[in-house]
């Protein structure tokens, strides 16, 4: 049994992905029957208990000087050997990205297990950025410096982190890649899904987007929207937070098509598993590109639903040759467009990417590769205990 401490930025009820990624992680953890304690900030609000095995310890503040003196006395005050399991994003701890004493105090718990995962490494430093950023580039990369360097084990979101943890941590320590699984587990509720279906999209198809409709995707989903909308028949399901919003500025856009437009707001997670698994395919363009880190993606995959996205810089090699995805224009909204009417009017090619999409989330991204790589030491531990044990009664020591 393994005596976890986790922390991270933000936790359930607080929204965002690292959030659900942590509470997923935790859950998984207690089940194999770990200690597991989640070190988060305040929460607004009472807090959700999200498993009875999971102990949810809330901070006095957002990881300052308080929240560090809180976390020594807590971890002096039980037994070692303690693991802290560091949810890294720069931004998440406080001081507007730039909590330097945060990484600080890090290195200096290097007496206990201290484990980095990140999804975020540092604020980029450009030419192009204002002094304001750049410094907070500079800041933000000496904190990866310490975090890292107090680290006996080194995860990253995606393998495009890996140089960049290297050029800042040095390369003591090996790097792996620890993929994101989705946050919403397929409930695989095939009639309630079917009557989502029919309910908003009758005999067309349906198609999806999943996502917090930021300016960036959104104006790019918006593009692909305009097109797809004036060549197709199809009904447009928009979800998770800010689709409302959006949805809102689609219909004044093109008042002619508000009515193929549904945004039904916030869902439980087993409603929101039955809306992805009522759409025919998924619409997740990203400006970096499709890649293992995108929750909204690994959703639609562990769904089996083909997926039509963008390759960009951040795109892992796999997703070129998986068979799962189809990429669109960025610049070419009507050829994407077309790329996906061709698709929903092939039924046999649906087939084969949903298939393709259910092996490949099976394979290199269900959660269970997650708590096997984080648990991977202690099996080790067991597995050698108890041939240690077999060789003693087969001697009679």
């Amino acid at each position: 049994m393994i005596d976890w401490h986790i922390l991270t930025g933000e936790y359930p009820p607080q929204t965002g992905g690292v959030g659900d990624y942590t509470a997923l992680v935790a859950r998984a953890l207690a089940a194999e029957g770990d200690r597991v304690n989640v070190w988060a900030p305040p929460a607004d609000g009472a807090d959700v208990p999200t498993d009875p095995h999971v102990l949810v310890r809330r901070l006095p503040d957002h990881y300052g000087r308080r929240s560090l003196r809180a976390l020594d006395q807590a971890l002096d005050a039980v037994p070692g050997p303690r693991r802290l399991l560091v949810q890294y994003v720069p931004h998440a701890f406080g001081l507007k990205g730039a909590n330097l004493p945060f990484c600080v105090w890090l290195y200096s718990r290097r007496q206990d297990s201290v484990w980095i995962m990140f999804h975020e490494v540092a604020h980029p430093v450009s030419a192009g950025h204002r002094l304001t950023e750049n410094l907070l580039g500079v800041v933000t990369r000496g904190m990866a410096a310490l975090a890292g360097r107090a680290a006996e084990r080194i995860f990253v979101s995606i393998p495009a982190w890996r140089s960049t943890v290297e050029s800042i941590v040095g390369s003591r320590t090996s790097i792996e890649w620890l993929p994101v699984p989705s946050s919403i587990p397929d409930f695989q509720d095939v009639d309630g899904a079917l009557a989502i279906r029919r309910r908003l999209a009758g005999d067309r198809p349906l198609v999806g987007h999943l996502g917090t409709y930021g300016h960036l995707i959104g104006s790019m989903l918006a593009d692909w929207l305009s097109a797809f909308l004036a060549l197709t028949n199809c009904h447009i399901l928009l979800l998770g937070r800010g689709a409302g919003a959006f949805r809102f500025r689609i219909a004044e856009r093109f008042p002619q098509h508000a009515d193929r437009l549904t945004a039904p707001g916030w869902l439980e997670a087993d409603v929101l598993s039955r809306h992805v698994g009522a759409c025919d395919a998924m619409l997740q363009p990203y400006p970096d590109g499709a890649s293992s880190r995108r929750t909204s993606l690994m959703v639609g995959l562990a769904h089996a639903k083909p997926v039509v996205t963008t390759l960009g810089r951040l795109t892992e090699p796999l997703w070129s040759n998986c068979g799962a995805v189809l990429f669109g224009r960025t610049d070419d909204a009507a050829s994407t467009a077309e790329l996906t009417a061709a698709l929903l009017a092939d039924p046999t090619r649906l087939s084969a990417l949903s298939s393709q999409a259910r092996s490949l989330y099976a394979e290199r991204f269900d959660l269970r590769h997650t708590i096997d790589r984080l648990r991977s030491r202690e099996r080790l531990n067991n597995a050698s205990l108890r041939l240690t044990a077999a060789v003693a009664r087969s001697t009679g020591r």
